[in-house]
């Protein structure tokens, strides 16, 4: 099986989500099971520095309206997976990924190069795997250009929605760049939409999880499409994330004072706690829990019931909080005001430190995702490998993923509650805190669960391969 996998960002040379870390870990896993999966991807200004280190492969004619652009072609092998890299300085030459006035034209230019490209090297593939809204037209330009030339007769598409909100809607008269007839294919509240166009022509779908699968038929989770993919329901599939055990790996991991395992980790996770508490200069108590938070700081991530909850939660605990992240302005500035007002409990970095991440992680006790809404979510999973219990709002695959824990049968791997409510998240917090504090013993068995749970990209790849062949044998 040969397999294009088409997205805008790919770690390590492209990253602004979790998008791009999909696009490096799959193509690995797939390529491991046997079938080349190779990845195509924006040249943006960040890997002009490596570019005199790449193959170049050549170039192809792309006409938007009645312009012509060239597309230049550079490939290289990173991690055994080959990446294949558009260059054009007019569309992809600038300071960020998206949010210019015509990211319509720059992503049709990509979603033309990806099918020029095949054209260029003359080999077909069996299936272009397409992620998100930039890659939305590209069933709809095979269908409607390409699929009549012997290269594109059988080839398959796969959609894979990453995130619902946000779909690439453009002024109505934007369709006039394809250079084709009018079509309601892309047409989604009288404008054009590059995710509605997917969802309407790729030969499957499948969101990062299956509870999100479920959520985005409804019009709450939906953003206007959920009639769409209610339409879909006979190809759509919902295929949860996974993470790389050898980056996320509490026996190996290079950044921790103290490695250790899922029957080895009660001592270990203390001292990594004081070395992370002594650096952070906080508090040097080790036998009350430590809560983390380490993402975007948006509204999508629950932080308004933060901003609602943890002040209260601090002076009514014994606890100590670490924040990882950046975002909007006013929340960067709470978590300030917090580190400001408690500086021997609380520790605030806005950025993202990898290593620091790594580190707490490892010494955190609980880490808090109470997410308005959560397609997939990776912190819970990188958490239950180290150790770090989960308190998350149950959606998407935070729901799929952390069990609440069970006073009466001892089960679970986390903590979670059910509405968008600030009190849930407030109670469910300080009864976790407390349970730390006083019943040591159920709390390792939580730990042990987590830390036993299969969240690997293994997994994650078999369940692809088997979509894959699925979709090819239709």
């Amino acid at each position: 099986m040969r397999i294009l996998f088409c997205s805008s960002e790919a770690y390590p040379f492209s990253k602004s989500g979790g998008l791009a870390d999909m696009a490096s870990a799959l193509p690995k896993i797939m390529n491991q099971l046997g079938e080349f999966t190779a990845v195509i991807t924006p040249l943006y200004d960040s890997i002009y520095p490596k570019l005199n280190t790449f193959k170049y492969i050549g170039e192809r004619n792309i006409k938007i309206a009645d312009e012509h652009f060239k597309a230049k072609y550079y490939e290289t092998i990173h991690d055994g997976v080959t990446y294949i890299f558009v260059e054009n300085e007019l569309f992809f030459k600038r300071a960020n990924y998206y949010g210019y006035y015509d990211d319509d034209k720059r992503f049709l230019f990509y979603d033309f190069a990806v099918l020029e490209y095949i054209e260029l090297i003359q080999k077909p593939f069996d299936l272009l795997h397409i992620n998100d809204w930039q890659t939305g037209l590209i069933p709809y330009l095979l269908d409607e250009i390409y699929r009549q030339k012997e290269m594109f007769k059988t080839v398959k598409t796969l959609l894979t929605i990453h995130n619902l909100e946000y779909q690439g809607s453009f002024p109505k008269d934007a369709y006039r760049l394809i250079g084709r007839p009018f079509n309601y294919a892309y047409i989604h509240f009288d404008r054009l939409n590059f995710l509605k166009a997917a969802i309407m022509r790729a030969n499957h779908i499948n969101t990062v999880s299956p509870t999100y699968m479920q959520e985005v038929q409804t019009e709450y989770y939906g953003f206007t499409l959920d009639g769409a993919l209610k339409s879909r329901l006979n190809n759509f599939t919902g295929i949860l994330n996974g993470i790389d055990y050898d980056i996320y790996n509490p026996e190996t991991d290079t950044y921790l004072e103290k490695t250790f395992n899922d029957k080895h980790f009660v001592q270990a996770k203390k001292k990594n706690k004081f070395a992370l508490l002594q650096k952070l200069n906080l508090e040097l108590s080790t036998d009350t829990a430590l809560v983390a938070y380490i993402g975007r700081l948006a509204k999508q991530k629950g932080i308004d019931l933060m901003m609602t909850t943890l002040e209260e939660a601090i002076a009514e605990s014994t606890a100590k909080f670490v924040f990882i992240g950046s975002g909007d302005l006013h929340y960067e500035n709470f978590l300030r005001y917090l580190q400001d007002k408690y500086r021997n409990r609380v520790y605030t970095f806005i950025g993202f430190n990898n290593a620091l991440a790594h580190q707490l992680y490892a010494s955190a006790d609980l880490l808090l995702m109470p997410s308005q809404f959560e397609p997939c979510g990776l912190g819970q999973l990188i958490a239950m490998r180290y150790g770090c219990l989960p308190l998350v709002r149950e959606t998407g695959g935070l729901k799929d993923t952390v069990m609440p824990y069970n006073k009466y049968t001892k089960e679970g791997n986390g903590f979670s509650f059910a509405n968008y409510n600030a009190h849930e998240l407030k109670q469910v917090l300080l009864d976790a805190i407390l349970l730390y504090t006083n019943n040591p013993s159920d709390w390792r068995l939580l730990v042990q669960s987590a830390m036993s749970q299969n969240h690997s990209l293994e997994h994650m790849g078999e369940a692809y391969l088997q979509l894959y062949h699925q979709i090819l044998n239709k």
